[in-house]
């Protein structure tokens, strides 16, 4: 069920309710993507009422004025907004990819509001070095050229509409995953292919390349979940060290056989591992 709210802005915020049970607020990553693309999250419904929010300028979610005002400060408002408006004392928060990047900076900013904090297959900078290791996996599929072509024209910003930013992720998206077989692709075809990425979230994002959170890290003193895919490219092991190793007690998982997305890939594992740390 897709519910709203005002901001004290005037911006409206979507989001999705789902399942029963404790809170658990779901922050989609890109940026620039809503919560589509987390579907159900691995089932996590089961256990808990998720709050699947629509990132500020995606889905029905007002953009700012600003095109430039897509900083993890500006998503880390937002989602103190909405933990007012659930009337919510404390947050379980999960973040994915760079909703993992928004939720820490929450749990920096607002340590007292986070009750349990789950960074899923997210970062806190790029390991050059680990990403063309793992891509390299895939150079025999008939897909990679063409997937490694997309990526480039990603990262160079090499797009003038949201329905072109969406065809070119849709190239490069196999290459996320451990093994882009038929379900990975009937993922993509049904949560990912639909969506129409906000383009200004993005190129912000991607001006930066030497951008690194690990400062931040020590702010952060509530628990925490790191968990991740052995074969993420983008979110790998090394990245999940680098957050592990800077947030004192945080507990890490690697799945194996895993890529960037574990709520598809490895469901049961994902959602055991949420389920069995959030409770």
């Amino acid at each position: 069920m897709t519910e709203s709210f005002r901001t004290q802005d005037g911006r409206t915020l979507t989001y999705r309710r789902e399942g029963a049970g404790p809170v658990l607020v779901c922050h989609p990553g890109g940026p620039g993507f809503s919560s589509l693309y987390l579907s159900d999250l691995g089932r996590l419904g089961q256990s808990f009422t998720l709050v699947l929010l629509d990132p500020r300028g995606t889905a029905d979610s007002s953009a700012p004025d600003d095109p430039r005002a897509y900083t993890a400060a500006d998503y880390v408002a937002d989602v103190e907004e909405l933990r007012v408006h659930l009337g919510e004392e404390q947050l379980n928060v999960l973040g994915h990819s760079h909703g993992g990047v928004v939720a820490m900076a929450y749990a920096a900013e607002h340590p007292t509001r986070v009750r349990r904090l789950v960074a899923a297959n997210s970062l806190v900078r790029l390991h050059r070095e680990e990403m063309d290791e793992l891509m390299l996996r895939h150079r025999n599929e008939q897909w990679y050229d063409d997937a490694r072509l997309a990526l480039e024209q990603e990262d160079k910003g090499d797009y003038s509409s949201e329905a072109e930013l969406a065809e070119i992720a849709r190239r490069f998206f196999p290459i996320y995953f451990a093994s882009f077989d038929e379900r990975a692709e009937k993922y993509l075809d049904d949560f990912v292919a639909p969506e129409r990425p906000n383009q200004d979230a993005l190129r912000l994002f991607n001006e930066n390349e030497e951008w690194d959170m690990r400062p931040e890290l020590a702010r952060i003193g509530v628990p925490t979940l790191v968990i991740t895919g052995k074969y993420d490219f983008i979110c790998g092991p090394a990245c999940a060290q680098d957050i592990s190793s800077g947030i004192k007690g945080s507990k890490k998982v690697v799945l194996e056989d895993c890529g960037h997305f574990s709520f598809v890939e490895q469901p049961d594992a994902f959602r055991g591992a949420v389920e069995s740390f959030v409770a």
